[in-house]
């Protein structure tokens, strides 16, 4: 089984692999929101169908979620109607990392005091804690989590009131947003600062992009080569970046283009692709250097007068994908271990004109 590392030295250039995505790695430890549904519960185009053929193919298919308010067997119930079928035991929520790291800390039986939802006080009661509604149970700790729109101020207040008095606090994420069918509200993250600006502490946090998510999800499947899927630079590439292993991000939930462009070192992730198609497919080597420029397909990249260039010809230049490697590989290159400034609008531009 693999465990996470200490994290590896960011790259300048997206990997190729000559055998699909799904023979090279034994198990996908796929993000849900914006890669396999969007908020609104409707799955990702190509989505069902991809995942299928890699089930098939014998991947096996992992559902990482940062949201701890949905008890896995909910989440899967979900997966399955969509036309993905999934067990409770495919699905990791960040309740049950942070439920591993409170348990691995607390003695067996342990009241700890719980603000968030459903999933989360599941979590809990697995690894044999006791969640209580009160300061006035005698806690010995504080976890919280993502609990839904309609979690009561109070409960902020609950938790300040606990923290202050000096329990030990736990988070389960601390992503600022969520994407709801209405648009994006105030995740876990926003309600982990309410209590931070009330008492100045810092919980001890277990999701994406810390290790503890993947952990969790590496020691419930016992995968040996694991793949991160996702749409999110900040949450699944730098946890898997964090972890030392291979990531996939895909072009159908928040990052577009110019921001992978942009990626430091942390956010840049293994391979690129449109969709979860590309988990059934090679991935193209991009070759080259700074000096000749980078060519991936039938585009080359490069960089002059603070500008990315991107030139394309004939058939091997139909990809767009291919365009955004080379790309990736200029700007990564220039940016060294900071944040690409170059300016991309051309070659983007280009890139539009095919895609």
């Amino acid at each position: 089984m693999t465990e996470f590392g200490q994290g590896r030295q960011g790259r300048v250039r997206p990997d190729g692999s000559a055998r699909p995505l799904s023979e090279a790695y034994d198990t996908a430890l796929l993000d849900l929101d914006g890669v396999v549904y969007y908020a609104g519960g409707g799955a990702v185009p190509y989505a069902v169908e991809a995942l299928g053929t890699a089930r098939a193919g014998g991947m096996h298919l992992a559902y990482v979620t940062n949201n701890a308010l949905r008890p896995p067997d909910v989440v899967a119930a979900h997966l399955t109607e969509l036309g993905v079928p999934a067990e409770p035991a495919d699905v990791i929520t960040s309740a049950q990392a942070v439920a591993r790291l409170v348990a691995d800390e607390m003695p067996p039986g342990a009241r700890i005091l719980l603000i968030g939802g459903e999933g989360l006080r599941v979590a809990l009661r697995e690894r044999g804690l006791v969640p209580v509604e009160s300061l006035d149970d005698d806690p010995v700790a504080v976890v919280q989590g993502y609990g839904g729109p309609d979690l009561p101020w109070g409960r902020f207040a609950e938790a300040s009131y606990a923290v202050g008095r000096g329990l030990p606090w736990y988070a389960s994420n601390t992503d600022l947003t969520i994407p709801s069918a209405r648009g994006i509200g105030p995740g876990n993250g926003a309600a982990v600062e309410v209590v931070r600006i009330a008492t100045g502490a810092e919980p001890k946090v277990a999701g994406k992009p810390l290790p503890p998510m993947h952990r969790e999800t590496v020691l419930r499947t016992g995968a040996e080569r694991p793949l991160v899927v996702g749409d999110r630079l900040d949450t699944d590439i730098e946890g898997a970046f964090n972890g030392g292993v291979d990531s996939l991000l895909v072009l159908t939930g928040v990052t577009d283009v110019a921001r992978l462009l942009a990626a430091v070192p942390e956010h840049r992730p293994t391979y690129v692709a449109a969709d979860l198609r590309g988990l059934l497919v090679p991935q193209p080597e991009v070759a080259g250097d700074a000096d000749g420029g980078f060519r991936c397909g039938g585009w080359t990249a490069s960089v002059s007068g603070g500008a990315l260039l991107l030139e394309g010809e004939g058939p091997d230049s139909s990809d767009p994908l291919d365009g955004v490697r080379a790309l990736c590989a200029a700007a990564w290159t220039e940016a060294g271990a900071g944040a690409c400034g170059l300016d991309a609008g051309k070659a983007l531009e280009r890139l539009g004109a095919v895609g």
